[in-house]
């Protein structure tokens, strides 16, 4: 059987068969009928067996036919948001991004990524554009659905991809959110690798009368994996990793551990037993973990690569109260330190204050007549106590006019 006979468009048959792809998979013998159908579904099949092509294929189809462009799509001078794709991870929502643009290439059809770990204004730049369909990771689009970059209101298509592992990671009250934001007429697809109870539970709550694919056992492993457990004790299992990498002359291996401290620990080790290897984790700045993951592909390179059970994607970012945090900091003038100091609590020898080079020269001596005479109008300014001043965080100097003589009213 062919794509042509799923009822799939030319273009996306013809996209299809550029990538090499001539015969459907299990998985998408039966998704992509049931997706085009219109239902909500409910699949389950084991990773590396087609299931993103399962779901994107059918979505490009609907989302490209004459009438399917949602109402006051044409008033709006932007492409109203109509499908949204939720994965757990950066990287997943990287290759399902570029499946949909590899496949919908053919396609008058739009779509961009929002993940976390990068800067949230390309992401911006792009949704204000205007795009068809959207991939995301849950952290991040809530950033910007609380910014109110994203509109929901004509989502059509929502997919919820690798579920199995967002439940496990702990996203399930950001998926709580995100469905609670998305129109109620919309068609649900959930994929997942595994078919546990939590998955089924949270399919009760989100699916209405699915269709159910499982084209694997439950919860079953991928039949090219081969399963060996060896037995040996806590403090021996470095020693026992490294006469297996190297009784084996295994090239490339991903090793998992519990903790942060144990992923750094094993590298460590494996490097002083002459076996070169990187660890990656949350801890580690978020370019660090794609250079090593491009240190892994090569055989020549590292061999190992060490890798905690948390996610390495977690976005850590700061933000500041308001522009009075952001100070620039200036040393205080040298004639003023010794007046400064003495009204300073002890330790604070070397204090350092807001200002700038303009605010500075205004606590100079007067120069000229015109100076001493608007000092004198103004009266004498102790500058040790201005510069103690903590508020407002910058110290305001006097502004000159033309002719050189400083105006009455500050800047």
């Amino acid at each position: 059987m062919s794509f042509s006979s799923l009822g799939l468009s030319e273009p996306l048959v013809r996209a299809v068969t550029e990538q090499g792809y001539h015969t459907p998979t299990p998985i998408q013998l039966k998704a992509i009928p049931a997706v085009l159908a219109g239902g909500d579904l409910l699949a389950g099949a084991q990773t590396g067996t087609g299931k993103t092509a399962g779901f994107v294929l059918p979505m490009l189809q609907q989302l490209s036919r004459p009438n399917a462009a949602p109402p006051g799509a044409s008033a709006s001078r932007r492409r109203p948001l109509r499908a949204l794709i939720l994965t757990p991870t950066r990287e997943l929502a990287a290759q399902v991004e570029a499946s949909v643009r590899v496949y919908g290439k053919h396609l008058n059809l739009t779509s961009t990524i929002v993940i976390g770990g990068v800067g949230m204004s390309p992401q911006t730049a792009a949704l204000s554009r205007g795009v068809d369909i959207l991939v995301a990771t849950p952290g991040r689009l809530l950033d910007h659905h609380g910014e109110r970059n994203v509109d929901f209101s004509h989502v059509e298509i929502f997919v919820l991809d690798e579920a199995d592992r967002m439940l496990d990671m702990g996203f399930i009250h950001d998926i709580k959110r995100v469905l609670a934001a998305l129109p109620k007429q919309r068609q649900n697809l959930l994929f997942s690798a595994t078919f546990s109870d939590d998955i089924r539970a949270l399919a009760a709550k989100l699916l209405h009368s699915p269709a159910m694919i499982d084209v694997a056992p439950r919860n079953a492993t991928v039949d090219m994996i081969e399963q060996v457990v060896h037995p040996v004790d806590r403090d021996r299992k470095r020693e026992l990793l490294s006469s297996l990498i190297s009784r084996n002359d295994w090239h490339q291996v991903l090793v998992f551990t519990r903790t942060k401290h144990g992923a750094n620990k094993l590298a460590e080790q494996l490097n002083d037993d002459g076996i070169r290897a990187l660890a990656i984790h949350g801890a580690r700045h978020r370019h660090r973990p794609a250079a090593a993951r491009g240190q892994l592909r090569p055989a020549e390179r590292s061999r190992r690569l060490r890798a905690s059970d948390r996610p390495h994607g977690a976005c850590r970012c700061r933000r500041r109260g308001g522009l009075a945090r952001v100070r620039r900091r200036a040393r205080v003038p040298a004639r003023h330190r010794e007046a400064d100091q003495e009204g300073d609590p002890p330790g604070n020898d070397c204090r350092l204050r807001t200002g700038s080079r303009r605010e500075a020269a205004a606590d100079r001596p007067a120069q000229g007549p015109a100076r001493a005479q608007w000092r004198q109008r103004r009266g004498r300014v102790d500058v040790s106590a201005r510069w103690r001043a903590t508020e407002p965080a910058l110290a305001v100097g006097p502004r000159r006019g033309a002719t050189g003589a400083p105006h009455d009213e500050p800047r």
